[in-house]
C-alpha cells in the first residue's frame, strides 16, 4: 500500500509532495510541518507562488534551528520543485543540490531519488543532455536499490524524451512504447498520456501526420478521466489542431482549435464559480443568523414593554433620537474614512513602487560590485603570480624594490576586492552564524600575534587583558569574531603610530550554560571628529580624503564590523574625540563550550622518487603559464588542456595524480566536466580553481564531486599546501 501510494504521488505531483503525506506526519505544535503544508497548499492549489516560497523558506528556517536533517532535505526539495514549476531553473538546481547534500546517502530513500530526478529534468531544460542522463541514471539506480521498480518507468519516459531531443527517433519510439506496455494500471494514466503525446510529437517531426493524429487521440483518451489538470488537455487539443491542418483536414483542425480555446477560458471560470457559490452560502447563513438574533431581541423587548410600557415608550423615543444622530455621524465618518482610504491606497501604491525601485537599485549595485570584483581576480592572479615567480628567481637588488612594491600593491588590491565581496555577501542575507566549539584565549592571542610586524612598523604598544574568570572554551562563530577583532585592531594600530592600544575582554554576565562578554578596543591615536562619527560606519568612508591619502585602506572595515555584529544580534559603540583617541565596544552572548582533545595531523609529504603528473584545465593562457611554472618549480610535470570536453577525453585515456579544474570554462563548465569524470573515475583528486563570486560557495562546488577549492589569485603557500596534501593522499 505504501509503495502504491508513493507511485501515485510521484506521477501526479511531478516531484511535489502531496498534502496528505504531510498530514500523516504533521503535529499541531510543529511549526516546520505546518509551514511546509501551507507552502504546498499555495503551490498545488495555485493560490500564490510567492506565499508558497515564503512558507517553505520559513519551514527550512525552523528545521535548521531544530537540526532535523530529514525535514530540512524535504524543505529544500519542496522549494526546488516550486522554482522548477515557475521555470526558475538555476534556483531549482541550487535547492536540489542542497537537498542531496542533506539526505543520508548511506540509507537512501525515495526523497533522494526524487532530488536526482529533479536535477535531471532541470539539466534537460538547459539542454545539458549528458549531465541530465547522469542524474536520471542515479535516480534509476536508487529506485532499483529500494525495489521501487514501478517508478523506473518515469525514468524511461525521460530517456525516451532525451532520445527524441537527440533526434534518435527509432530508439525514442521503442522506449516510449515499452513504457505504455508496462503501465497497465490506471494509476499511471498521466505517464501513459505523456508517452502517447511524445510518440505523436515524433510522428509530427518525421512528417507522418496521420499517425501523429492517432497517437494524440490515444493521449486524449488516456487523459479523459483527468478532470482537474486542464494543462494536459490544452497541449493535446493544440497539437491535434496543428496535425489536422498539416493533414489537409481544416474542418477537424477548427474543431480542436475551438476545444483548445474553450478549455483555456474554463480554467478561470471554474475557479471563480466555486468561489461564488461558497460566498452565497456563507451570506445566506449570516443573514439567517442575524434574523434569529433579531427575533430573540424583539421577543425580550415585548416582554419588557408589557411590564414597563410607559417608561419604555419614553426611553424608546430618546433612544431613536440618539441612534438617528449616531447614524448620521457614522454616515459622515464613513464617507471621510472612504476618502482617506483611497488616499492611503494611492500613497501605498506610490511607496510600493519606490520600494521596488530601491530594491532593484540595491540588487543592481550588489551584482555590479560582485561582477567587477570577480572579473578583477583573473588579471590580479597574473600580477601576483608573475611577481611571486620573479621573486623566486633571485632578482637584482635594483629590481627587488620594484618587485616588493608590486607585491604590496597586488596584496592591497586583493584585500580591497575581498572587502567588497564581503560587504556584498553581508548585504545579500546569505550569511549564516555558526555555533561551534572554540578556544577564546587561543583565538585572541593568535590574532594579536599576527599583528606583531605591523605593531613594530608603527612603534605601537599593544596591551591585551582577558578576564581570568572567562571560560577557556566557548560556542559561537570564531570566524566572524576574528573578522570583527582584526578590523578594529588594524584601525587602532594604524591610527596610533608611536602610541598605545588596549584590548580588553570582560565577563559581565554568566549562567550555568551561557556567558556574556564585553569587548573593548581603545587607542590614543588621532581620534574621530564628532561630526564624522555617524558616517564612519558607512561603506567606503574614512572620515576625510586626507586620512585616506595618509593612512590608506579601503574604508570598508568598520562597515563590515557593523554588519557582522547586527547578524550576531549586537551593536558597535564608539566613543571618540579628535586628537585623543577612540574606543570601540560591543557585547556578545556565547554558550559555554568544552575542552576538545585534538589529535595533531601527520605531516603530508610527497615521495620525490615518483614523478608526479598533474592535469591543468584552464582556458586563460597567462594563468596556464603561471600555474605550470609554479608546479615545475616544485618538480611536478603539468599537462594543459583548455576546455571541459578535452579534460574528459584526456582523463579517459591517461592516468594523472591530480586534476586542477578551472570552474569557469567556455562551452562546458568545470563543474559539469567534473560531474561527467566522476561517472568513470572516483579516485583522482580534483581541485577547483575559481575567482569565487558572490553567488558561489564551497559547499556547492564540492557537491559536483570536487575534493577541494583554491581561490584565485593564488596565495603560493596555500596553493602548494593543498596540492602536496592531495598528491600525498593519492600515493
Amino acid at each position: 500500500m505504501i509503495k502504491q501510494f508513493a507511485i501515485l504521488f510521484l506521477l501526479v505531483s511531478s516531484l511535489s509532495y502531496s498534502q496528505s503525506v504531510y498530514k500523516e506526519v504533521a503535529k499541531i505544535n510543529d511549526s516546520t510541518d505546518y509551514y511546509l503544508e501551507i507552502g504546498l497548499f499555495n503551490k498545488e492549489e495555485k493560490k500564490s507562488i510567492s506565499k508558497a516560497i515564503l512558507f517553505t523558506e520559513k519551514a527550512i528556517s525552523f528545521t535548521k534551528n531544530k537540526q532535523q536533517k530529514t525535514k530540512l532535505g524535504i524543505g529544500y526539495l519542496q522549494l526546488a520543485t516550486i522554482y522548477f514549476d515557475i521555470e526558475k531553473n538555476e534556483l531549482a538546481i541550487d535547492n536540489y543540490i542542497r537537498a542531496i547534500n542533506v539526505f543520508d546517502k548511506k540509507n537512501p530513500t525515495t526523497n533522494l531519488a526524487l532530488a536526482y530526478y529533479g536535477l535531471g529534468k532541470c539539466y534537460l531544460k538547459k539542454n545539458k543532455i549528458a549531465v541530465a542522463e547522469i542524474y536520471f541514471e542515479k535516480a534509476a539506480s536508487l529506485y532499483e536499490e529500494l525495489n521501487f521498480y514501478e517508478a523506473i518507468e518515469l525514468i524511461n519516459l525521460q530517456r525516451g524524451i532525451i532520445n527524441k531531443e537527440k533526434k534518435q527517433f527509432a530508439i525514442a519510439s521503442e522506449i516510449l512504447k515499452s513504457v505504455i506496455e508496462n503501465l497497465s494500471d490506471d494509476t499511471f494514466a498521466t505517464t501513459k498520456t505523456e508517452a502517447y503525446f511524445q510518440l505523436g510529437e515524433i510522428e509530427m517531426a518525421t512528417g507522418k501526420f496521420t499517425s501523429a493524429i492517432d497517437y494524440y487521440n490515444l493521449a486524449n483518451s488516456s487523459n479523459s478521466n483527468n478532470k482537474t489538470d486542464f494543462s494536459i488537455s490544452k497541449r493535446i487539443f493544440k497539437q491535434l489542431s496543428v496535425a489536422y491542418e498539416k493533414a489537409n483536414n481544416p474542418k477537424q483542425s477548427l474543431v480542436f482549435l475551438k476545444k483548445y480555446s474553450r478549455i483555456t477560458d474554463s480554467i478561470t471560470t471554474h475557479f471563480y464559480s466555486n468561489a461564488s457559490e461558497n460566498m452565497v452560502d456563507k451570506t445566506q447563513f449570516d443573514e439567517q443568523l442575524k434574523k434569529i438574533e433579531q427575533l430573540d431581541k424583539e421577543k425580550k423587548s415585548q416582554q419588557k414593554t408589557l411590564r414597563f410600557s410607559k417608561l419604555i415608550f419614553v426611553l424608546s423615543i430618546a433612544l431613536i433620537s440618539i441612534l438617528s444622530l449616531l447614524s448620521f455621524s457614522l454616515y459622515k465618518n464613513n464617507k471621510i474614512r472612504i476618502t482617506s482610504n483611497k488616499l492611503l491606497e494611492e500613497k501605498n501604491k506610490e511607496l510600493t513602487i519606490e520600494k521596488e525601485k530601491a530594491e532593484q537599485a540595491s540588487k543592481a549595485r550588489a551584482e555590479f560590485l560582485s561582477t567587477v570584483s570577480h572579473e578583477l581576480r583573473t588579471p590580479l592572479n597574473a600580477i601576483n603570480g608573475i611577481t611571486y615567480l620573479l621573486l623566486q628567481e633571485k632578482p637584482k637588488a635594483s629590481q627587488l624594490n620594484y618587485l616588493k612594491s608590486l607585491e604590496f600593491s597586488g596584496s592591497y588590491l586583493l584585500n580591497f576586492i575581498n572587502d567588497i565581496l564581503e560587504i556584498n555577501r553581508l548585504e545579500s542575507d546569505k550569511i549564516q552564524v555558526e555555533k561551534i566549539n572554540f578556544n577564546l584565549k587561543e583565538l585572541i592571542e593568535n590574532i594579536t600575534t599576527s599583528f606583531k610586524e605591523f605593531i613594530q612598523e608603527n612603534n605601537t604598544k599593544c596591551h591585551l587583558t582577558i578576564d581570568s574568570s572567562i571560560s577557556e572554551y566557548l560556542k559561537g562563530d570564531p570566524t566572524k569574531l576574528s573578522q570583527i577583532v582584526i578590523n578594529l585592531l588594524n584601525n587602532a594600530i594604524k591610527f596610533s603610530k608611536n602610541g598605545d592600544v588596549w584590548f580588553t575582554i570582560k565577563n559581565i554576565e554568566e549562567s550555568d550554560e551561557t556567558i556574556k562578554l564585553h569587548f573593548e578596543i581603545k587607542d590614543n591615536g588621532i581620534g574621530i571628529p564628532l561630526e564624522k562619527q555617524e558616517a564612519i560606519f558607512d561603506s567606503f568612508s574614512q572620515g576625510s580624503v586626507e586620512i585616506n591619502r595618509t593612512y590608506g585602506g579601503t574604508g570598508l572595515g568598520l562597515s563590515i564590523v557593523k554588519k557582522i555584529l547586527e547578524l550576531m544580534d549586537s551593536t558597535i559603540h564608539l566613543s571618540s574625540e579628535s586628537g585623543k583617541g577612540s574606543t570601540f565596544t560591543f557585547e556578545l552572548l556565547f554558550d559555554k563550550g568544552q575542552k576538545e582533545v585534538l589529535k595533531s595531523a601527520p605531516m603530508t609529504t610527497v615521495n620525490s622518487e615518483n614523478k608526479k603528473v598533474i592535469l591543468l584545465v584552464e582556458d586563460n593562457k597567462i594563468n596556464q603559464m603561471i600555474t605550470q611554472k609554479m608546479l615545475e618549480n616544485k618538480g611536478i610535470s603539468c599537462v594543459i588542456v583548455d576546455s571541459g570536453e578535452e579534460a574528459i577525453e584526456n582523463v579517459k585515456t591517461n592516468q594523472y595524480d591530480l586534476i586542477l579544474m578551472d570552474v569557469h570554462l567556455p562551452s562546458m563548465s568545470g563543474t559539469e566536466a567534473t560531474t561527467v569524470i566522476r561517472t568513470f573515475d572516483n579516485q583522482t583528486p580534483i581541485i577547483a580553481l575559481t575567482a569565487i563570486s558572490l553567488n558561489e560557495n564551497k559547499e556547492t562546488l564540492l557537491s559536483f564531486g570536487m575534493n577541494e577549492v583554491i581561490t584565485k589569485p593564488f596565495e603560493p603557500d596555500h596553493f602548494y599546501s593543498v596540492v602536496f596534501e592531495y598528491l600525498a593522499k593519492n600515493e
